[in-house]
């Protein structure tokens, strides 16, 4: 295990002594969220690239890829090393929640931490949450959209002789588009599935309640930059005929 959790170690020590003079005691804690901002700024063509694409299947390649980095950062602050003693203000980053309530109790000084923790992950899911049901509409609107275009195409070339003819050659708006017509059932399951993917962030509170703190500012480091990215990325035009995936907000993250 040393032979990969050691050169990780000495990366955190080495960026920890680059933030000291800023971060004090709380040093290598930010090298943790430096860590993470790195590696999902060499994850962010991946993330457009999903962004113009097609499934959310697509966005789970970020999520993959990143699990390297976090089992480093989980056996770094498990097992026996310098790392364990390192804090974020009065909490270890090795120690977990369910091990600081007995050191004053969840509103001790380090109960505070992992509350203010779980707080910032609180409101990141929730921004998470409410950006995916907004996603999630729009594409089944999009999609009731799409699927009613050629309808309403026919019925206007319905009057001309040639209508048959138009609509054989594929002339419609939905073909035009590059649209697929969905039915109803395959539209109800597309409003269930993004109605619930945007509260999988949620379950990274779980998460964080059982893994070392440092572990824990990870997941919420990138959980941030996940919904961030995501609504970066919406603003921007896409290429033509992209679609975006409903609750694709949580995608990429962790």
């Amino acid at each position: 295990m040393s032979v990969l959790t050691d050169p990780f170690t000495h990366l955190v020590t080495a960026l920890a002594g680059l933030l000291e003079p800023l971060a004090a005691h709380s040093a290598t804690a930010a090298a943790i969220v430096l860590i993470t901002v790195l590696v999902r700024l060499a994850l962010h063509p991946l993330s457009r690239a999903a962004a113009r694409g097609a499934t959310p299947v697509s966005g789970l390649l970020p999520l993959l890829l990143q699990l390297p980095v976090f089992w480093l950062m989980y056996r770094s602050f498990t097992t026996e090393g310098e790392l364990l003693d390192h804090r974020l203000f009065a909490a270890p980053l090795g120690a977990r929640w369910f091990e600081v309530l007995g050191e004053g109790g969840p509103f001790g000084a380090q109960g505070l931490v992992f509350l203010g923790l779980f707080g910032a992950i609180a409101v990141v899911a929730a921004w998470s949450a409410v950006r995916g049901r907004r996603s999630a509409a729009v594409a089944a609107a999009a999609a009731a959209e799409a699927a009613a275009a050629p309808k309403k195409s026919a019925r206007r070339s319905g009057a001309r002789k040639g209508a048959a003819r138009a609509a054989g050659s594929g002339s419609g708006t939905g073909a035009a588009a590059g649209l697929p017509e969905l039915t109803a059932e395959q539209r109800e399951l597309l409003r269930k599935v993004g109605s619930v993917l945007p509260l999988l962030s949620f379950g990274t509170l779980i998460t964080a309640a059982v893994v070392p703190l440092a572990a824990g500012l990870y997941l919420l480091t990138t959980t941030a930059w996940s919904v961030a990215e995501r609504a970066w990325l919406d603003r921007r035009p896409v290429g033509a005929g992209a679609g975006r995936p409903a609750g694709g907000a949580v995608r990429s993250s962790l």
